[in-house]
This record gives structure tokens, C-alpha cells and sequence, in this order.
């Protein structure tokens, strides 16, 4: 029956058939072949998303459309450029610390790519930057999109495997600083490469005035993980204040969003969480069907007569996982992959919230690894480049990022 199921599954994606849809039909199938009453359907998407934790990701999406469709990532740009733009080549700097900024406000990697793009991608042409080269960058860029928290994949994790959604976004800060350092050393040694130019000179009056204007926005993560780490607020709740902190700077602090915006951002976010929220949905089903036919328990008995050797395991998981990215985009894979590989990495001893970043990170990754690579999309629909220039000039940042997965998984002292 799960051969039927691994079948069904393969072919209705490469048909094109939508995941969430993919996911639901493939499991119906084999339920139908097993005789299992078909109850079991309906009860089981609903107990996959009748959790209050969940509430978090409609409002951090919500969060990161409006910051991303106001003035509030223009500003964070100029920050960074005040910061950085006087090196040669700053501007490259200038992407990867905007993005970091960014993340930490919209928990979405396709926002910051988009967010980051749409501010920096004119003056990256008009500095004589390599158009491939940068809109690369800028995708690499947004996959710290859903390391630095707050962090929407990281939320779905910690439903699934029914973890502290703090502990993760705590555990998310280091691994997305050494994402952002990877990428700014290798965007840097391209930089002297190319030779690229030197942006406007260090002032710190500059920087002074674009650290007020960029302070309204980069006060939203202070206020988001602030309330969380003190106890103030849940996760969920913190979303909540998110939303309307920027709602309050888009409409009455900046003014650059009017209700008619705010209307179409609603929109947009919300058709964004139902796609998530329907493969959350499809996706508790197919766990459960796994689950019944002890199929978690069986990888990990083959793994584990392959090796023992948590090293070893570890590398095989990280490949499954880089491959998966490959193909599925990433809350899908969050949800398929969890229920898989959360058994084995327990009985090897890897703390869950250790193995959530690992997983977390590693399907980041494919967020710039094609076909499925919703970052090099974004950058290619920013820059107006065809997806094959970005994807060629994608390489160098993909392998950084893959060596900051390595550290991730074998220097837990990161997390």
C-alpha cells in the first residue's frame, strides 16, 4: 500500500498537480485500497490545524506583506547602506544586511527576496554590479527569510513535532548570523574580483539619520521576540501585536499604504496562509496514515542497520533533506519530512529543537535550488532576468549556504 502511495504521489507531481492536492488525493488513494473508513479523512485535517500556535502564521505573513509593500524596506536598505556601502563592492554587503533586517520582521523567504530586491535592484544596475551575480545574492539573501525569527517554517515544525516555538526562534539566531556572514565573505571576495565600486563615504551623520528612519521597522522584531523571550506574550499573540504595530507605521507613521492597499495585502496574505494551511491540512492525514503503518519506526530501523554512527546518519539526513528541497517547497516538506526523520534523529540522541534548525535550514536551501526554488523566481521576476542567468550565478552562495547546514548539524554549539 505505500508503494501505491509513493506512486501516486511521484506521478500526480510531476503532472503538475498542486502539493496540497498531490498530498491529499495519493493518501485518499491508498486509504481506499486498505479499506480504512474514510472518517478518518476529514478528522484528522482538522486536528492538523486546530492548534493555537497556528494562529501565528496568518498574522507573521500578514506582517511581512505590509512591511514588505510600505516604505519600511526602502529605509532598512539606507541603514544598511550607511553601514556598509562604502566598500567596494558594499552594496553586495548591503543585500545580505538588508535581508537579515528583514527577516527578522516577515519570517517569509520570498518576501525578503522580494522586499530586499525591489529597494536595491536600481542601484545595483546603476553601480555596474553584475545583474546575475546580484539578484543571486538577494535570493541567497531571503533564505535567512525563515532562519532569523520570527520564523513561519519554524512554527509548523514546532506544531508537528510539539515543540517550544521560543526555544526554536532562540535556537534561530546564530545559525542565521553565520548564513548572513557565509554569504557577505563570499559576496565580498567577488566584490575585489570583479571590481566592483566603492559606494558613498562612511558619515556617521548618514548613518545617524537612517537609523531614525529605519527604526519604526526595525523596532518590529524588538517589540515581536522582546514580548516572547520576556513572557509577555505567546508567539501567537506576539503576531498579533506585529500586525497591528504595522499596521500603525504603514498607515499613520509612514503613510505610505492607504486602506485600499491594506485591503489588497489582506488579500494576498490570506490566499498565501490558505495554500499553507491546506497542506498543513492534506499533510496531518498522510502523517497519520504513515504512522499507522509503522512506517517512521521502519526507516528508522534500515538507516540504523546501515549505521549507527550519528555522524554518519546525520549526513544521509541532511541529503534526504537538500533532496527533498530540490522538489518540494518547503512547508510541504516541513510537514512530509518531520514525521519521517524526527524518530530516527531522537533515538540517535539530537535534541529536536537541534535537529527543527537542521531541517529548517536545510530546506531554506531549497529556496534557490530549482525546479522548485521560490527565491530565484521572486529575484527573477524582480530583475526581469531569465531564471537560467540567476541559476548559473546562484552556485558559489548555494555551496556557502550548504557549509553553514554542515556547521549547523555538526557544531551543535551554534544553536
Amino acid at each position: 500500500m505505500m508503494l501505491l502511495l509513493l506512486i501516486a504521489f511521484f506521478v500526480l507531481m510531476l503532472l503538475g498537480v498542486p502539493i496540497a492536492f498531490t498530498i491529499g488525493a495519493s493518501t485518499l488513494a491508498t486509504l481506499v485500497m486498505q479499506g480504512t473508513p474514510l472518517a478518518v479523512v476529514p478528522q484528522q485535517m482538522f486536528q492538523g490545524i486546530n492548534t493555537f500556535a497556528l494562529v501565528a502564521v496568518p498574522m507573521f505573513i500578514l506582517t511581512g506583506d505590509l512591511m514588505a509593500q510600505g516604505a519600511v524596506s526602502r529605509k532598512l536598505v539606507d541603514f544598511a547602506d550607511s553601514l556598509f556601502g562604502f566598500l567596494k563592492g558594499g552594496l553586495s554587503l548591503v543585500s545580505v544586511l538588508a535581508g537579515m533586517f528583514f527577516a527578522a520582521i516577515s519570517g517569509s523567504g520570498a518576501a525578503t527576496t522580494a522586499a530586499v530586491g525591489s529597494s536595491l535592484v536600481p542601484e545595483l544596475k546603476r553601480k555596474g554590479y553584475d545583474p546575475a551575480s546580484a539578484a543571486s545574492l538577494i535570493a541567497a539573501s531571503g533564505t535567512i527569510g525563515v532562519v532569523i525569527p520570527p520564523s513561519v517554517p519554524m512554527i509548523i515544525y514546532a506544531v508537528i513535532a510539539q515543540e517550544s516555538v521560543s526555544d526554536l526562534f532562540l535556537a534561530g539566531f546564530l545559525p542565521g548570523l553565520a548564513m548572513g556572514l557565509g554569504l557577505g565573505g563570499i559576496a565580498l571576495v567577488q566584490a575585489h574580483r570583479r571590481q566592483y565600486p566603492h559606494g558613498s563615504p562612511l558619515s556617521l551623520a548618514t548613518i545617524a539619520r537612517t537609523l531614525r528612519a529605519a527604526s519604526w521597522g526595525l523596532m518590529t522584531p524588538v517589540i515581536i521576540l522582546g514580548g516572547i523571550f520576556s513572557g509577555i506574550f505567546t508567539p501567537s499573540e506576539a503576531a498579533v501585536v506585529a500586525v497591528v504595530y504595522a499596521l500603525l507605521v504603514s498607515l499613520f507613521i509612514y503613510r505610505d499604504l492607504s486602506l485600499k492597499d491594506v485591503y489588497r495585502v489582506m488579500i494576498q496574505s490570506a490566499i498565501t496562509t490558505s495554500v499553507i494551511m491546506l497542506v498543513i491540512a492534506t499533510s496531518a492525514v498522510l502523517s497519520w496514515t504513515l504512522s499507522s503503518a509503522q512506517i517512521p519506526a521502519q526507516i528508522a530501523s534500515s538507516v540504523l542497520s546501515l549505521s549507527t554512527n550519528p555522524y554518519v546518519v546525520l549526513l544521509l539526513v541532511v541529503a534526504v533533506i537538500l533532496l527533498t528541497g530540490v522538489f518540494i517547497e518547503t512547508a510541504s516538506a516541513l510537514i512530509i519530512l518531520t514525521p519521517v526523520l524526527l524518530p530516527l534523529v531522537t533515538q540517535l540522541g539530537i535534541d529536536p529543537v537541534h535537529f527543527g534548525l537542521i531541517i529548517v535550514v536545510g530546506l531554506a536551501i531549497g529556496m534557490i535550488t530549482p525546479p522548485v526554488a521560490i527565491n530565484l523566481y521572486v529575484a527573477s521576476s524582480v530583475t526581469q532576468l531569465p531564471l537560467e542567468r540567476i541559476t548559473r550565478a546562484i552556485l558559489p552562495y548555494l555551496l556557502g549556504l550548504i557549509g553553514v547546514l554542515l556547521l549547523v548539524v555538526y557544531v551543535p554549539l551554534l544553536i
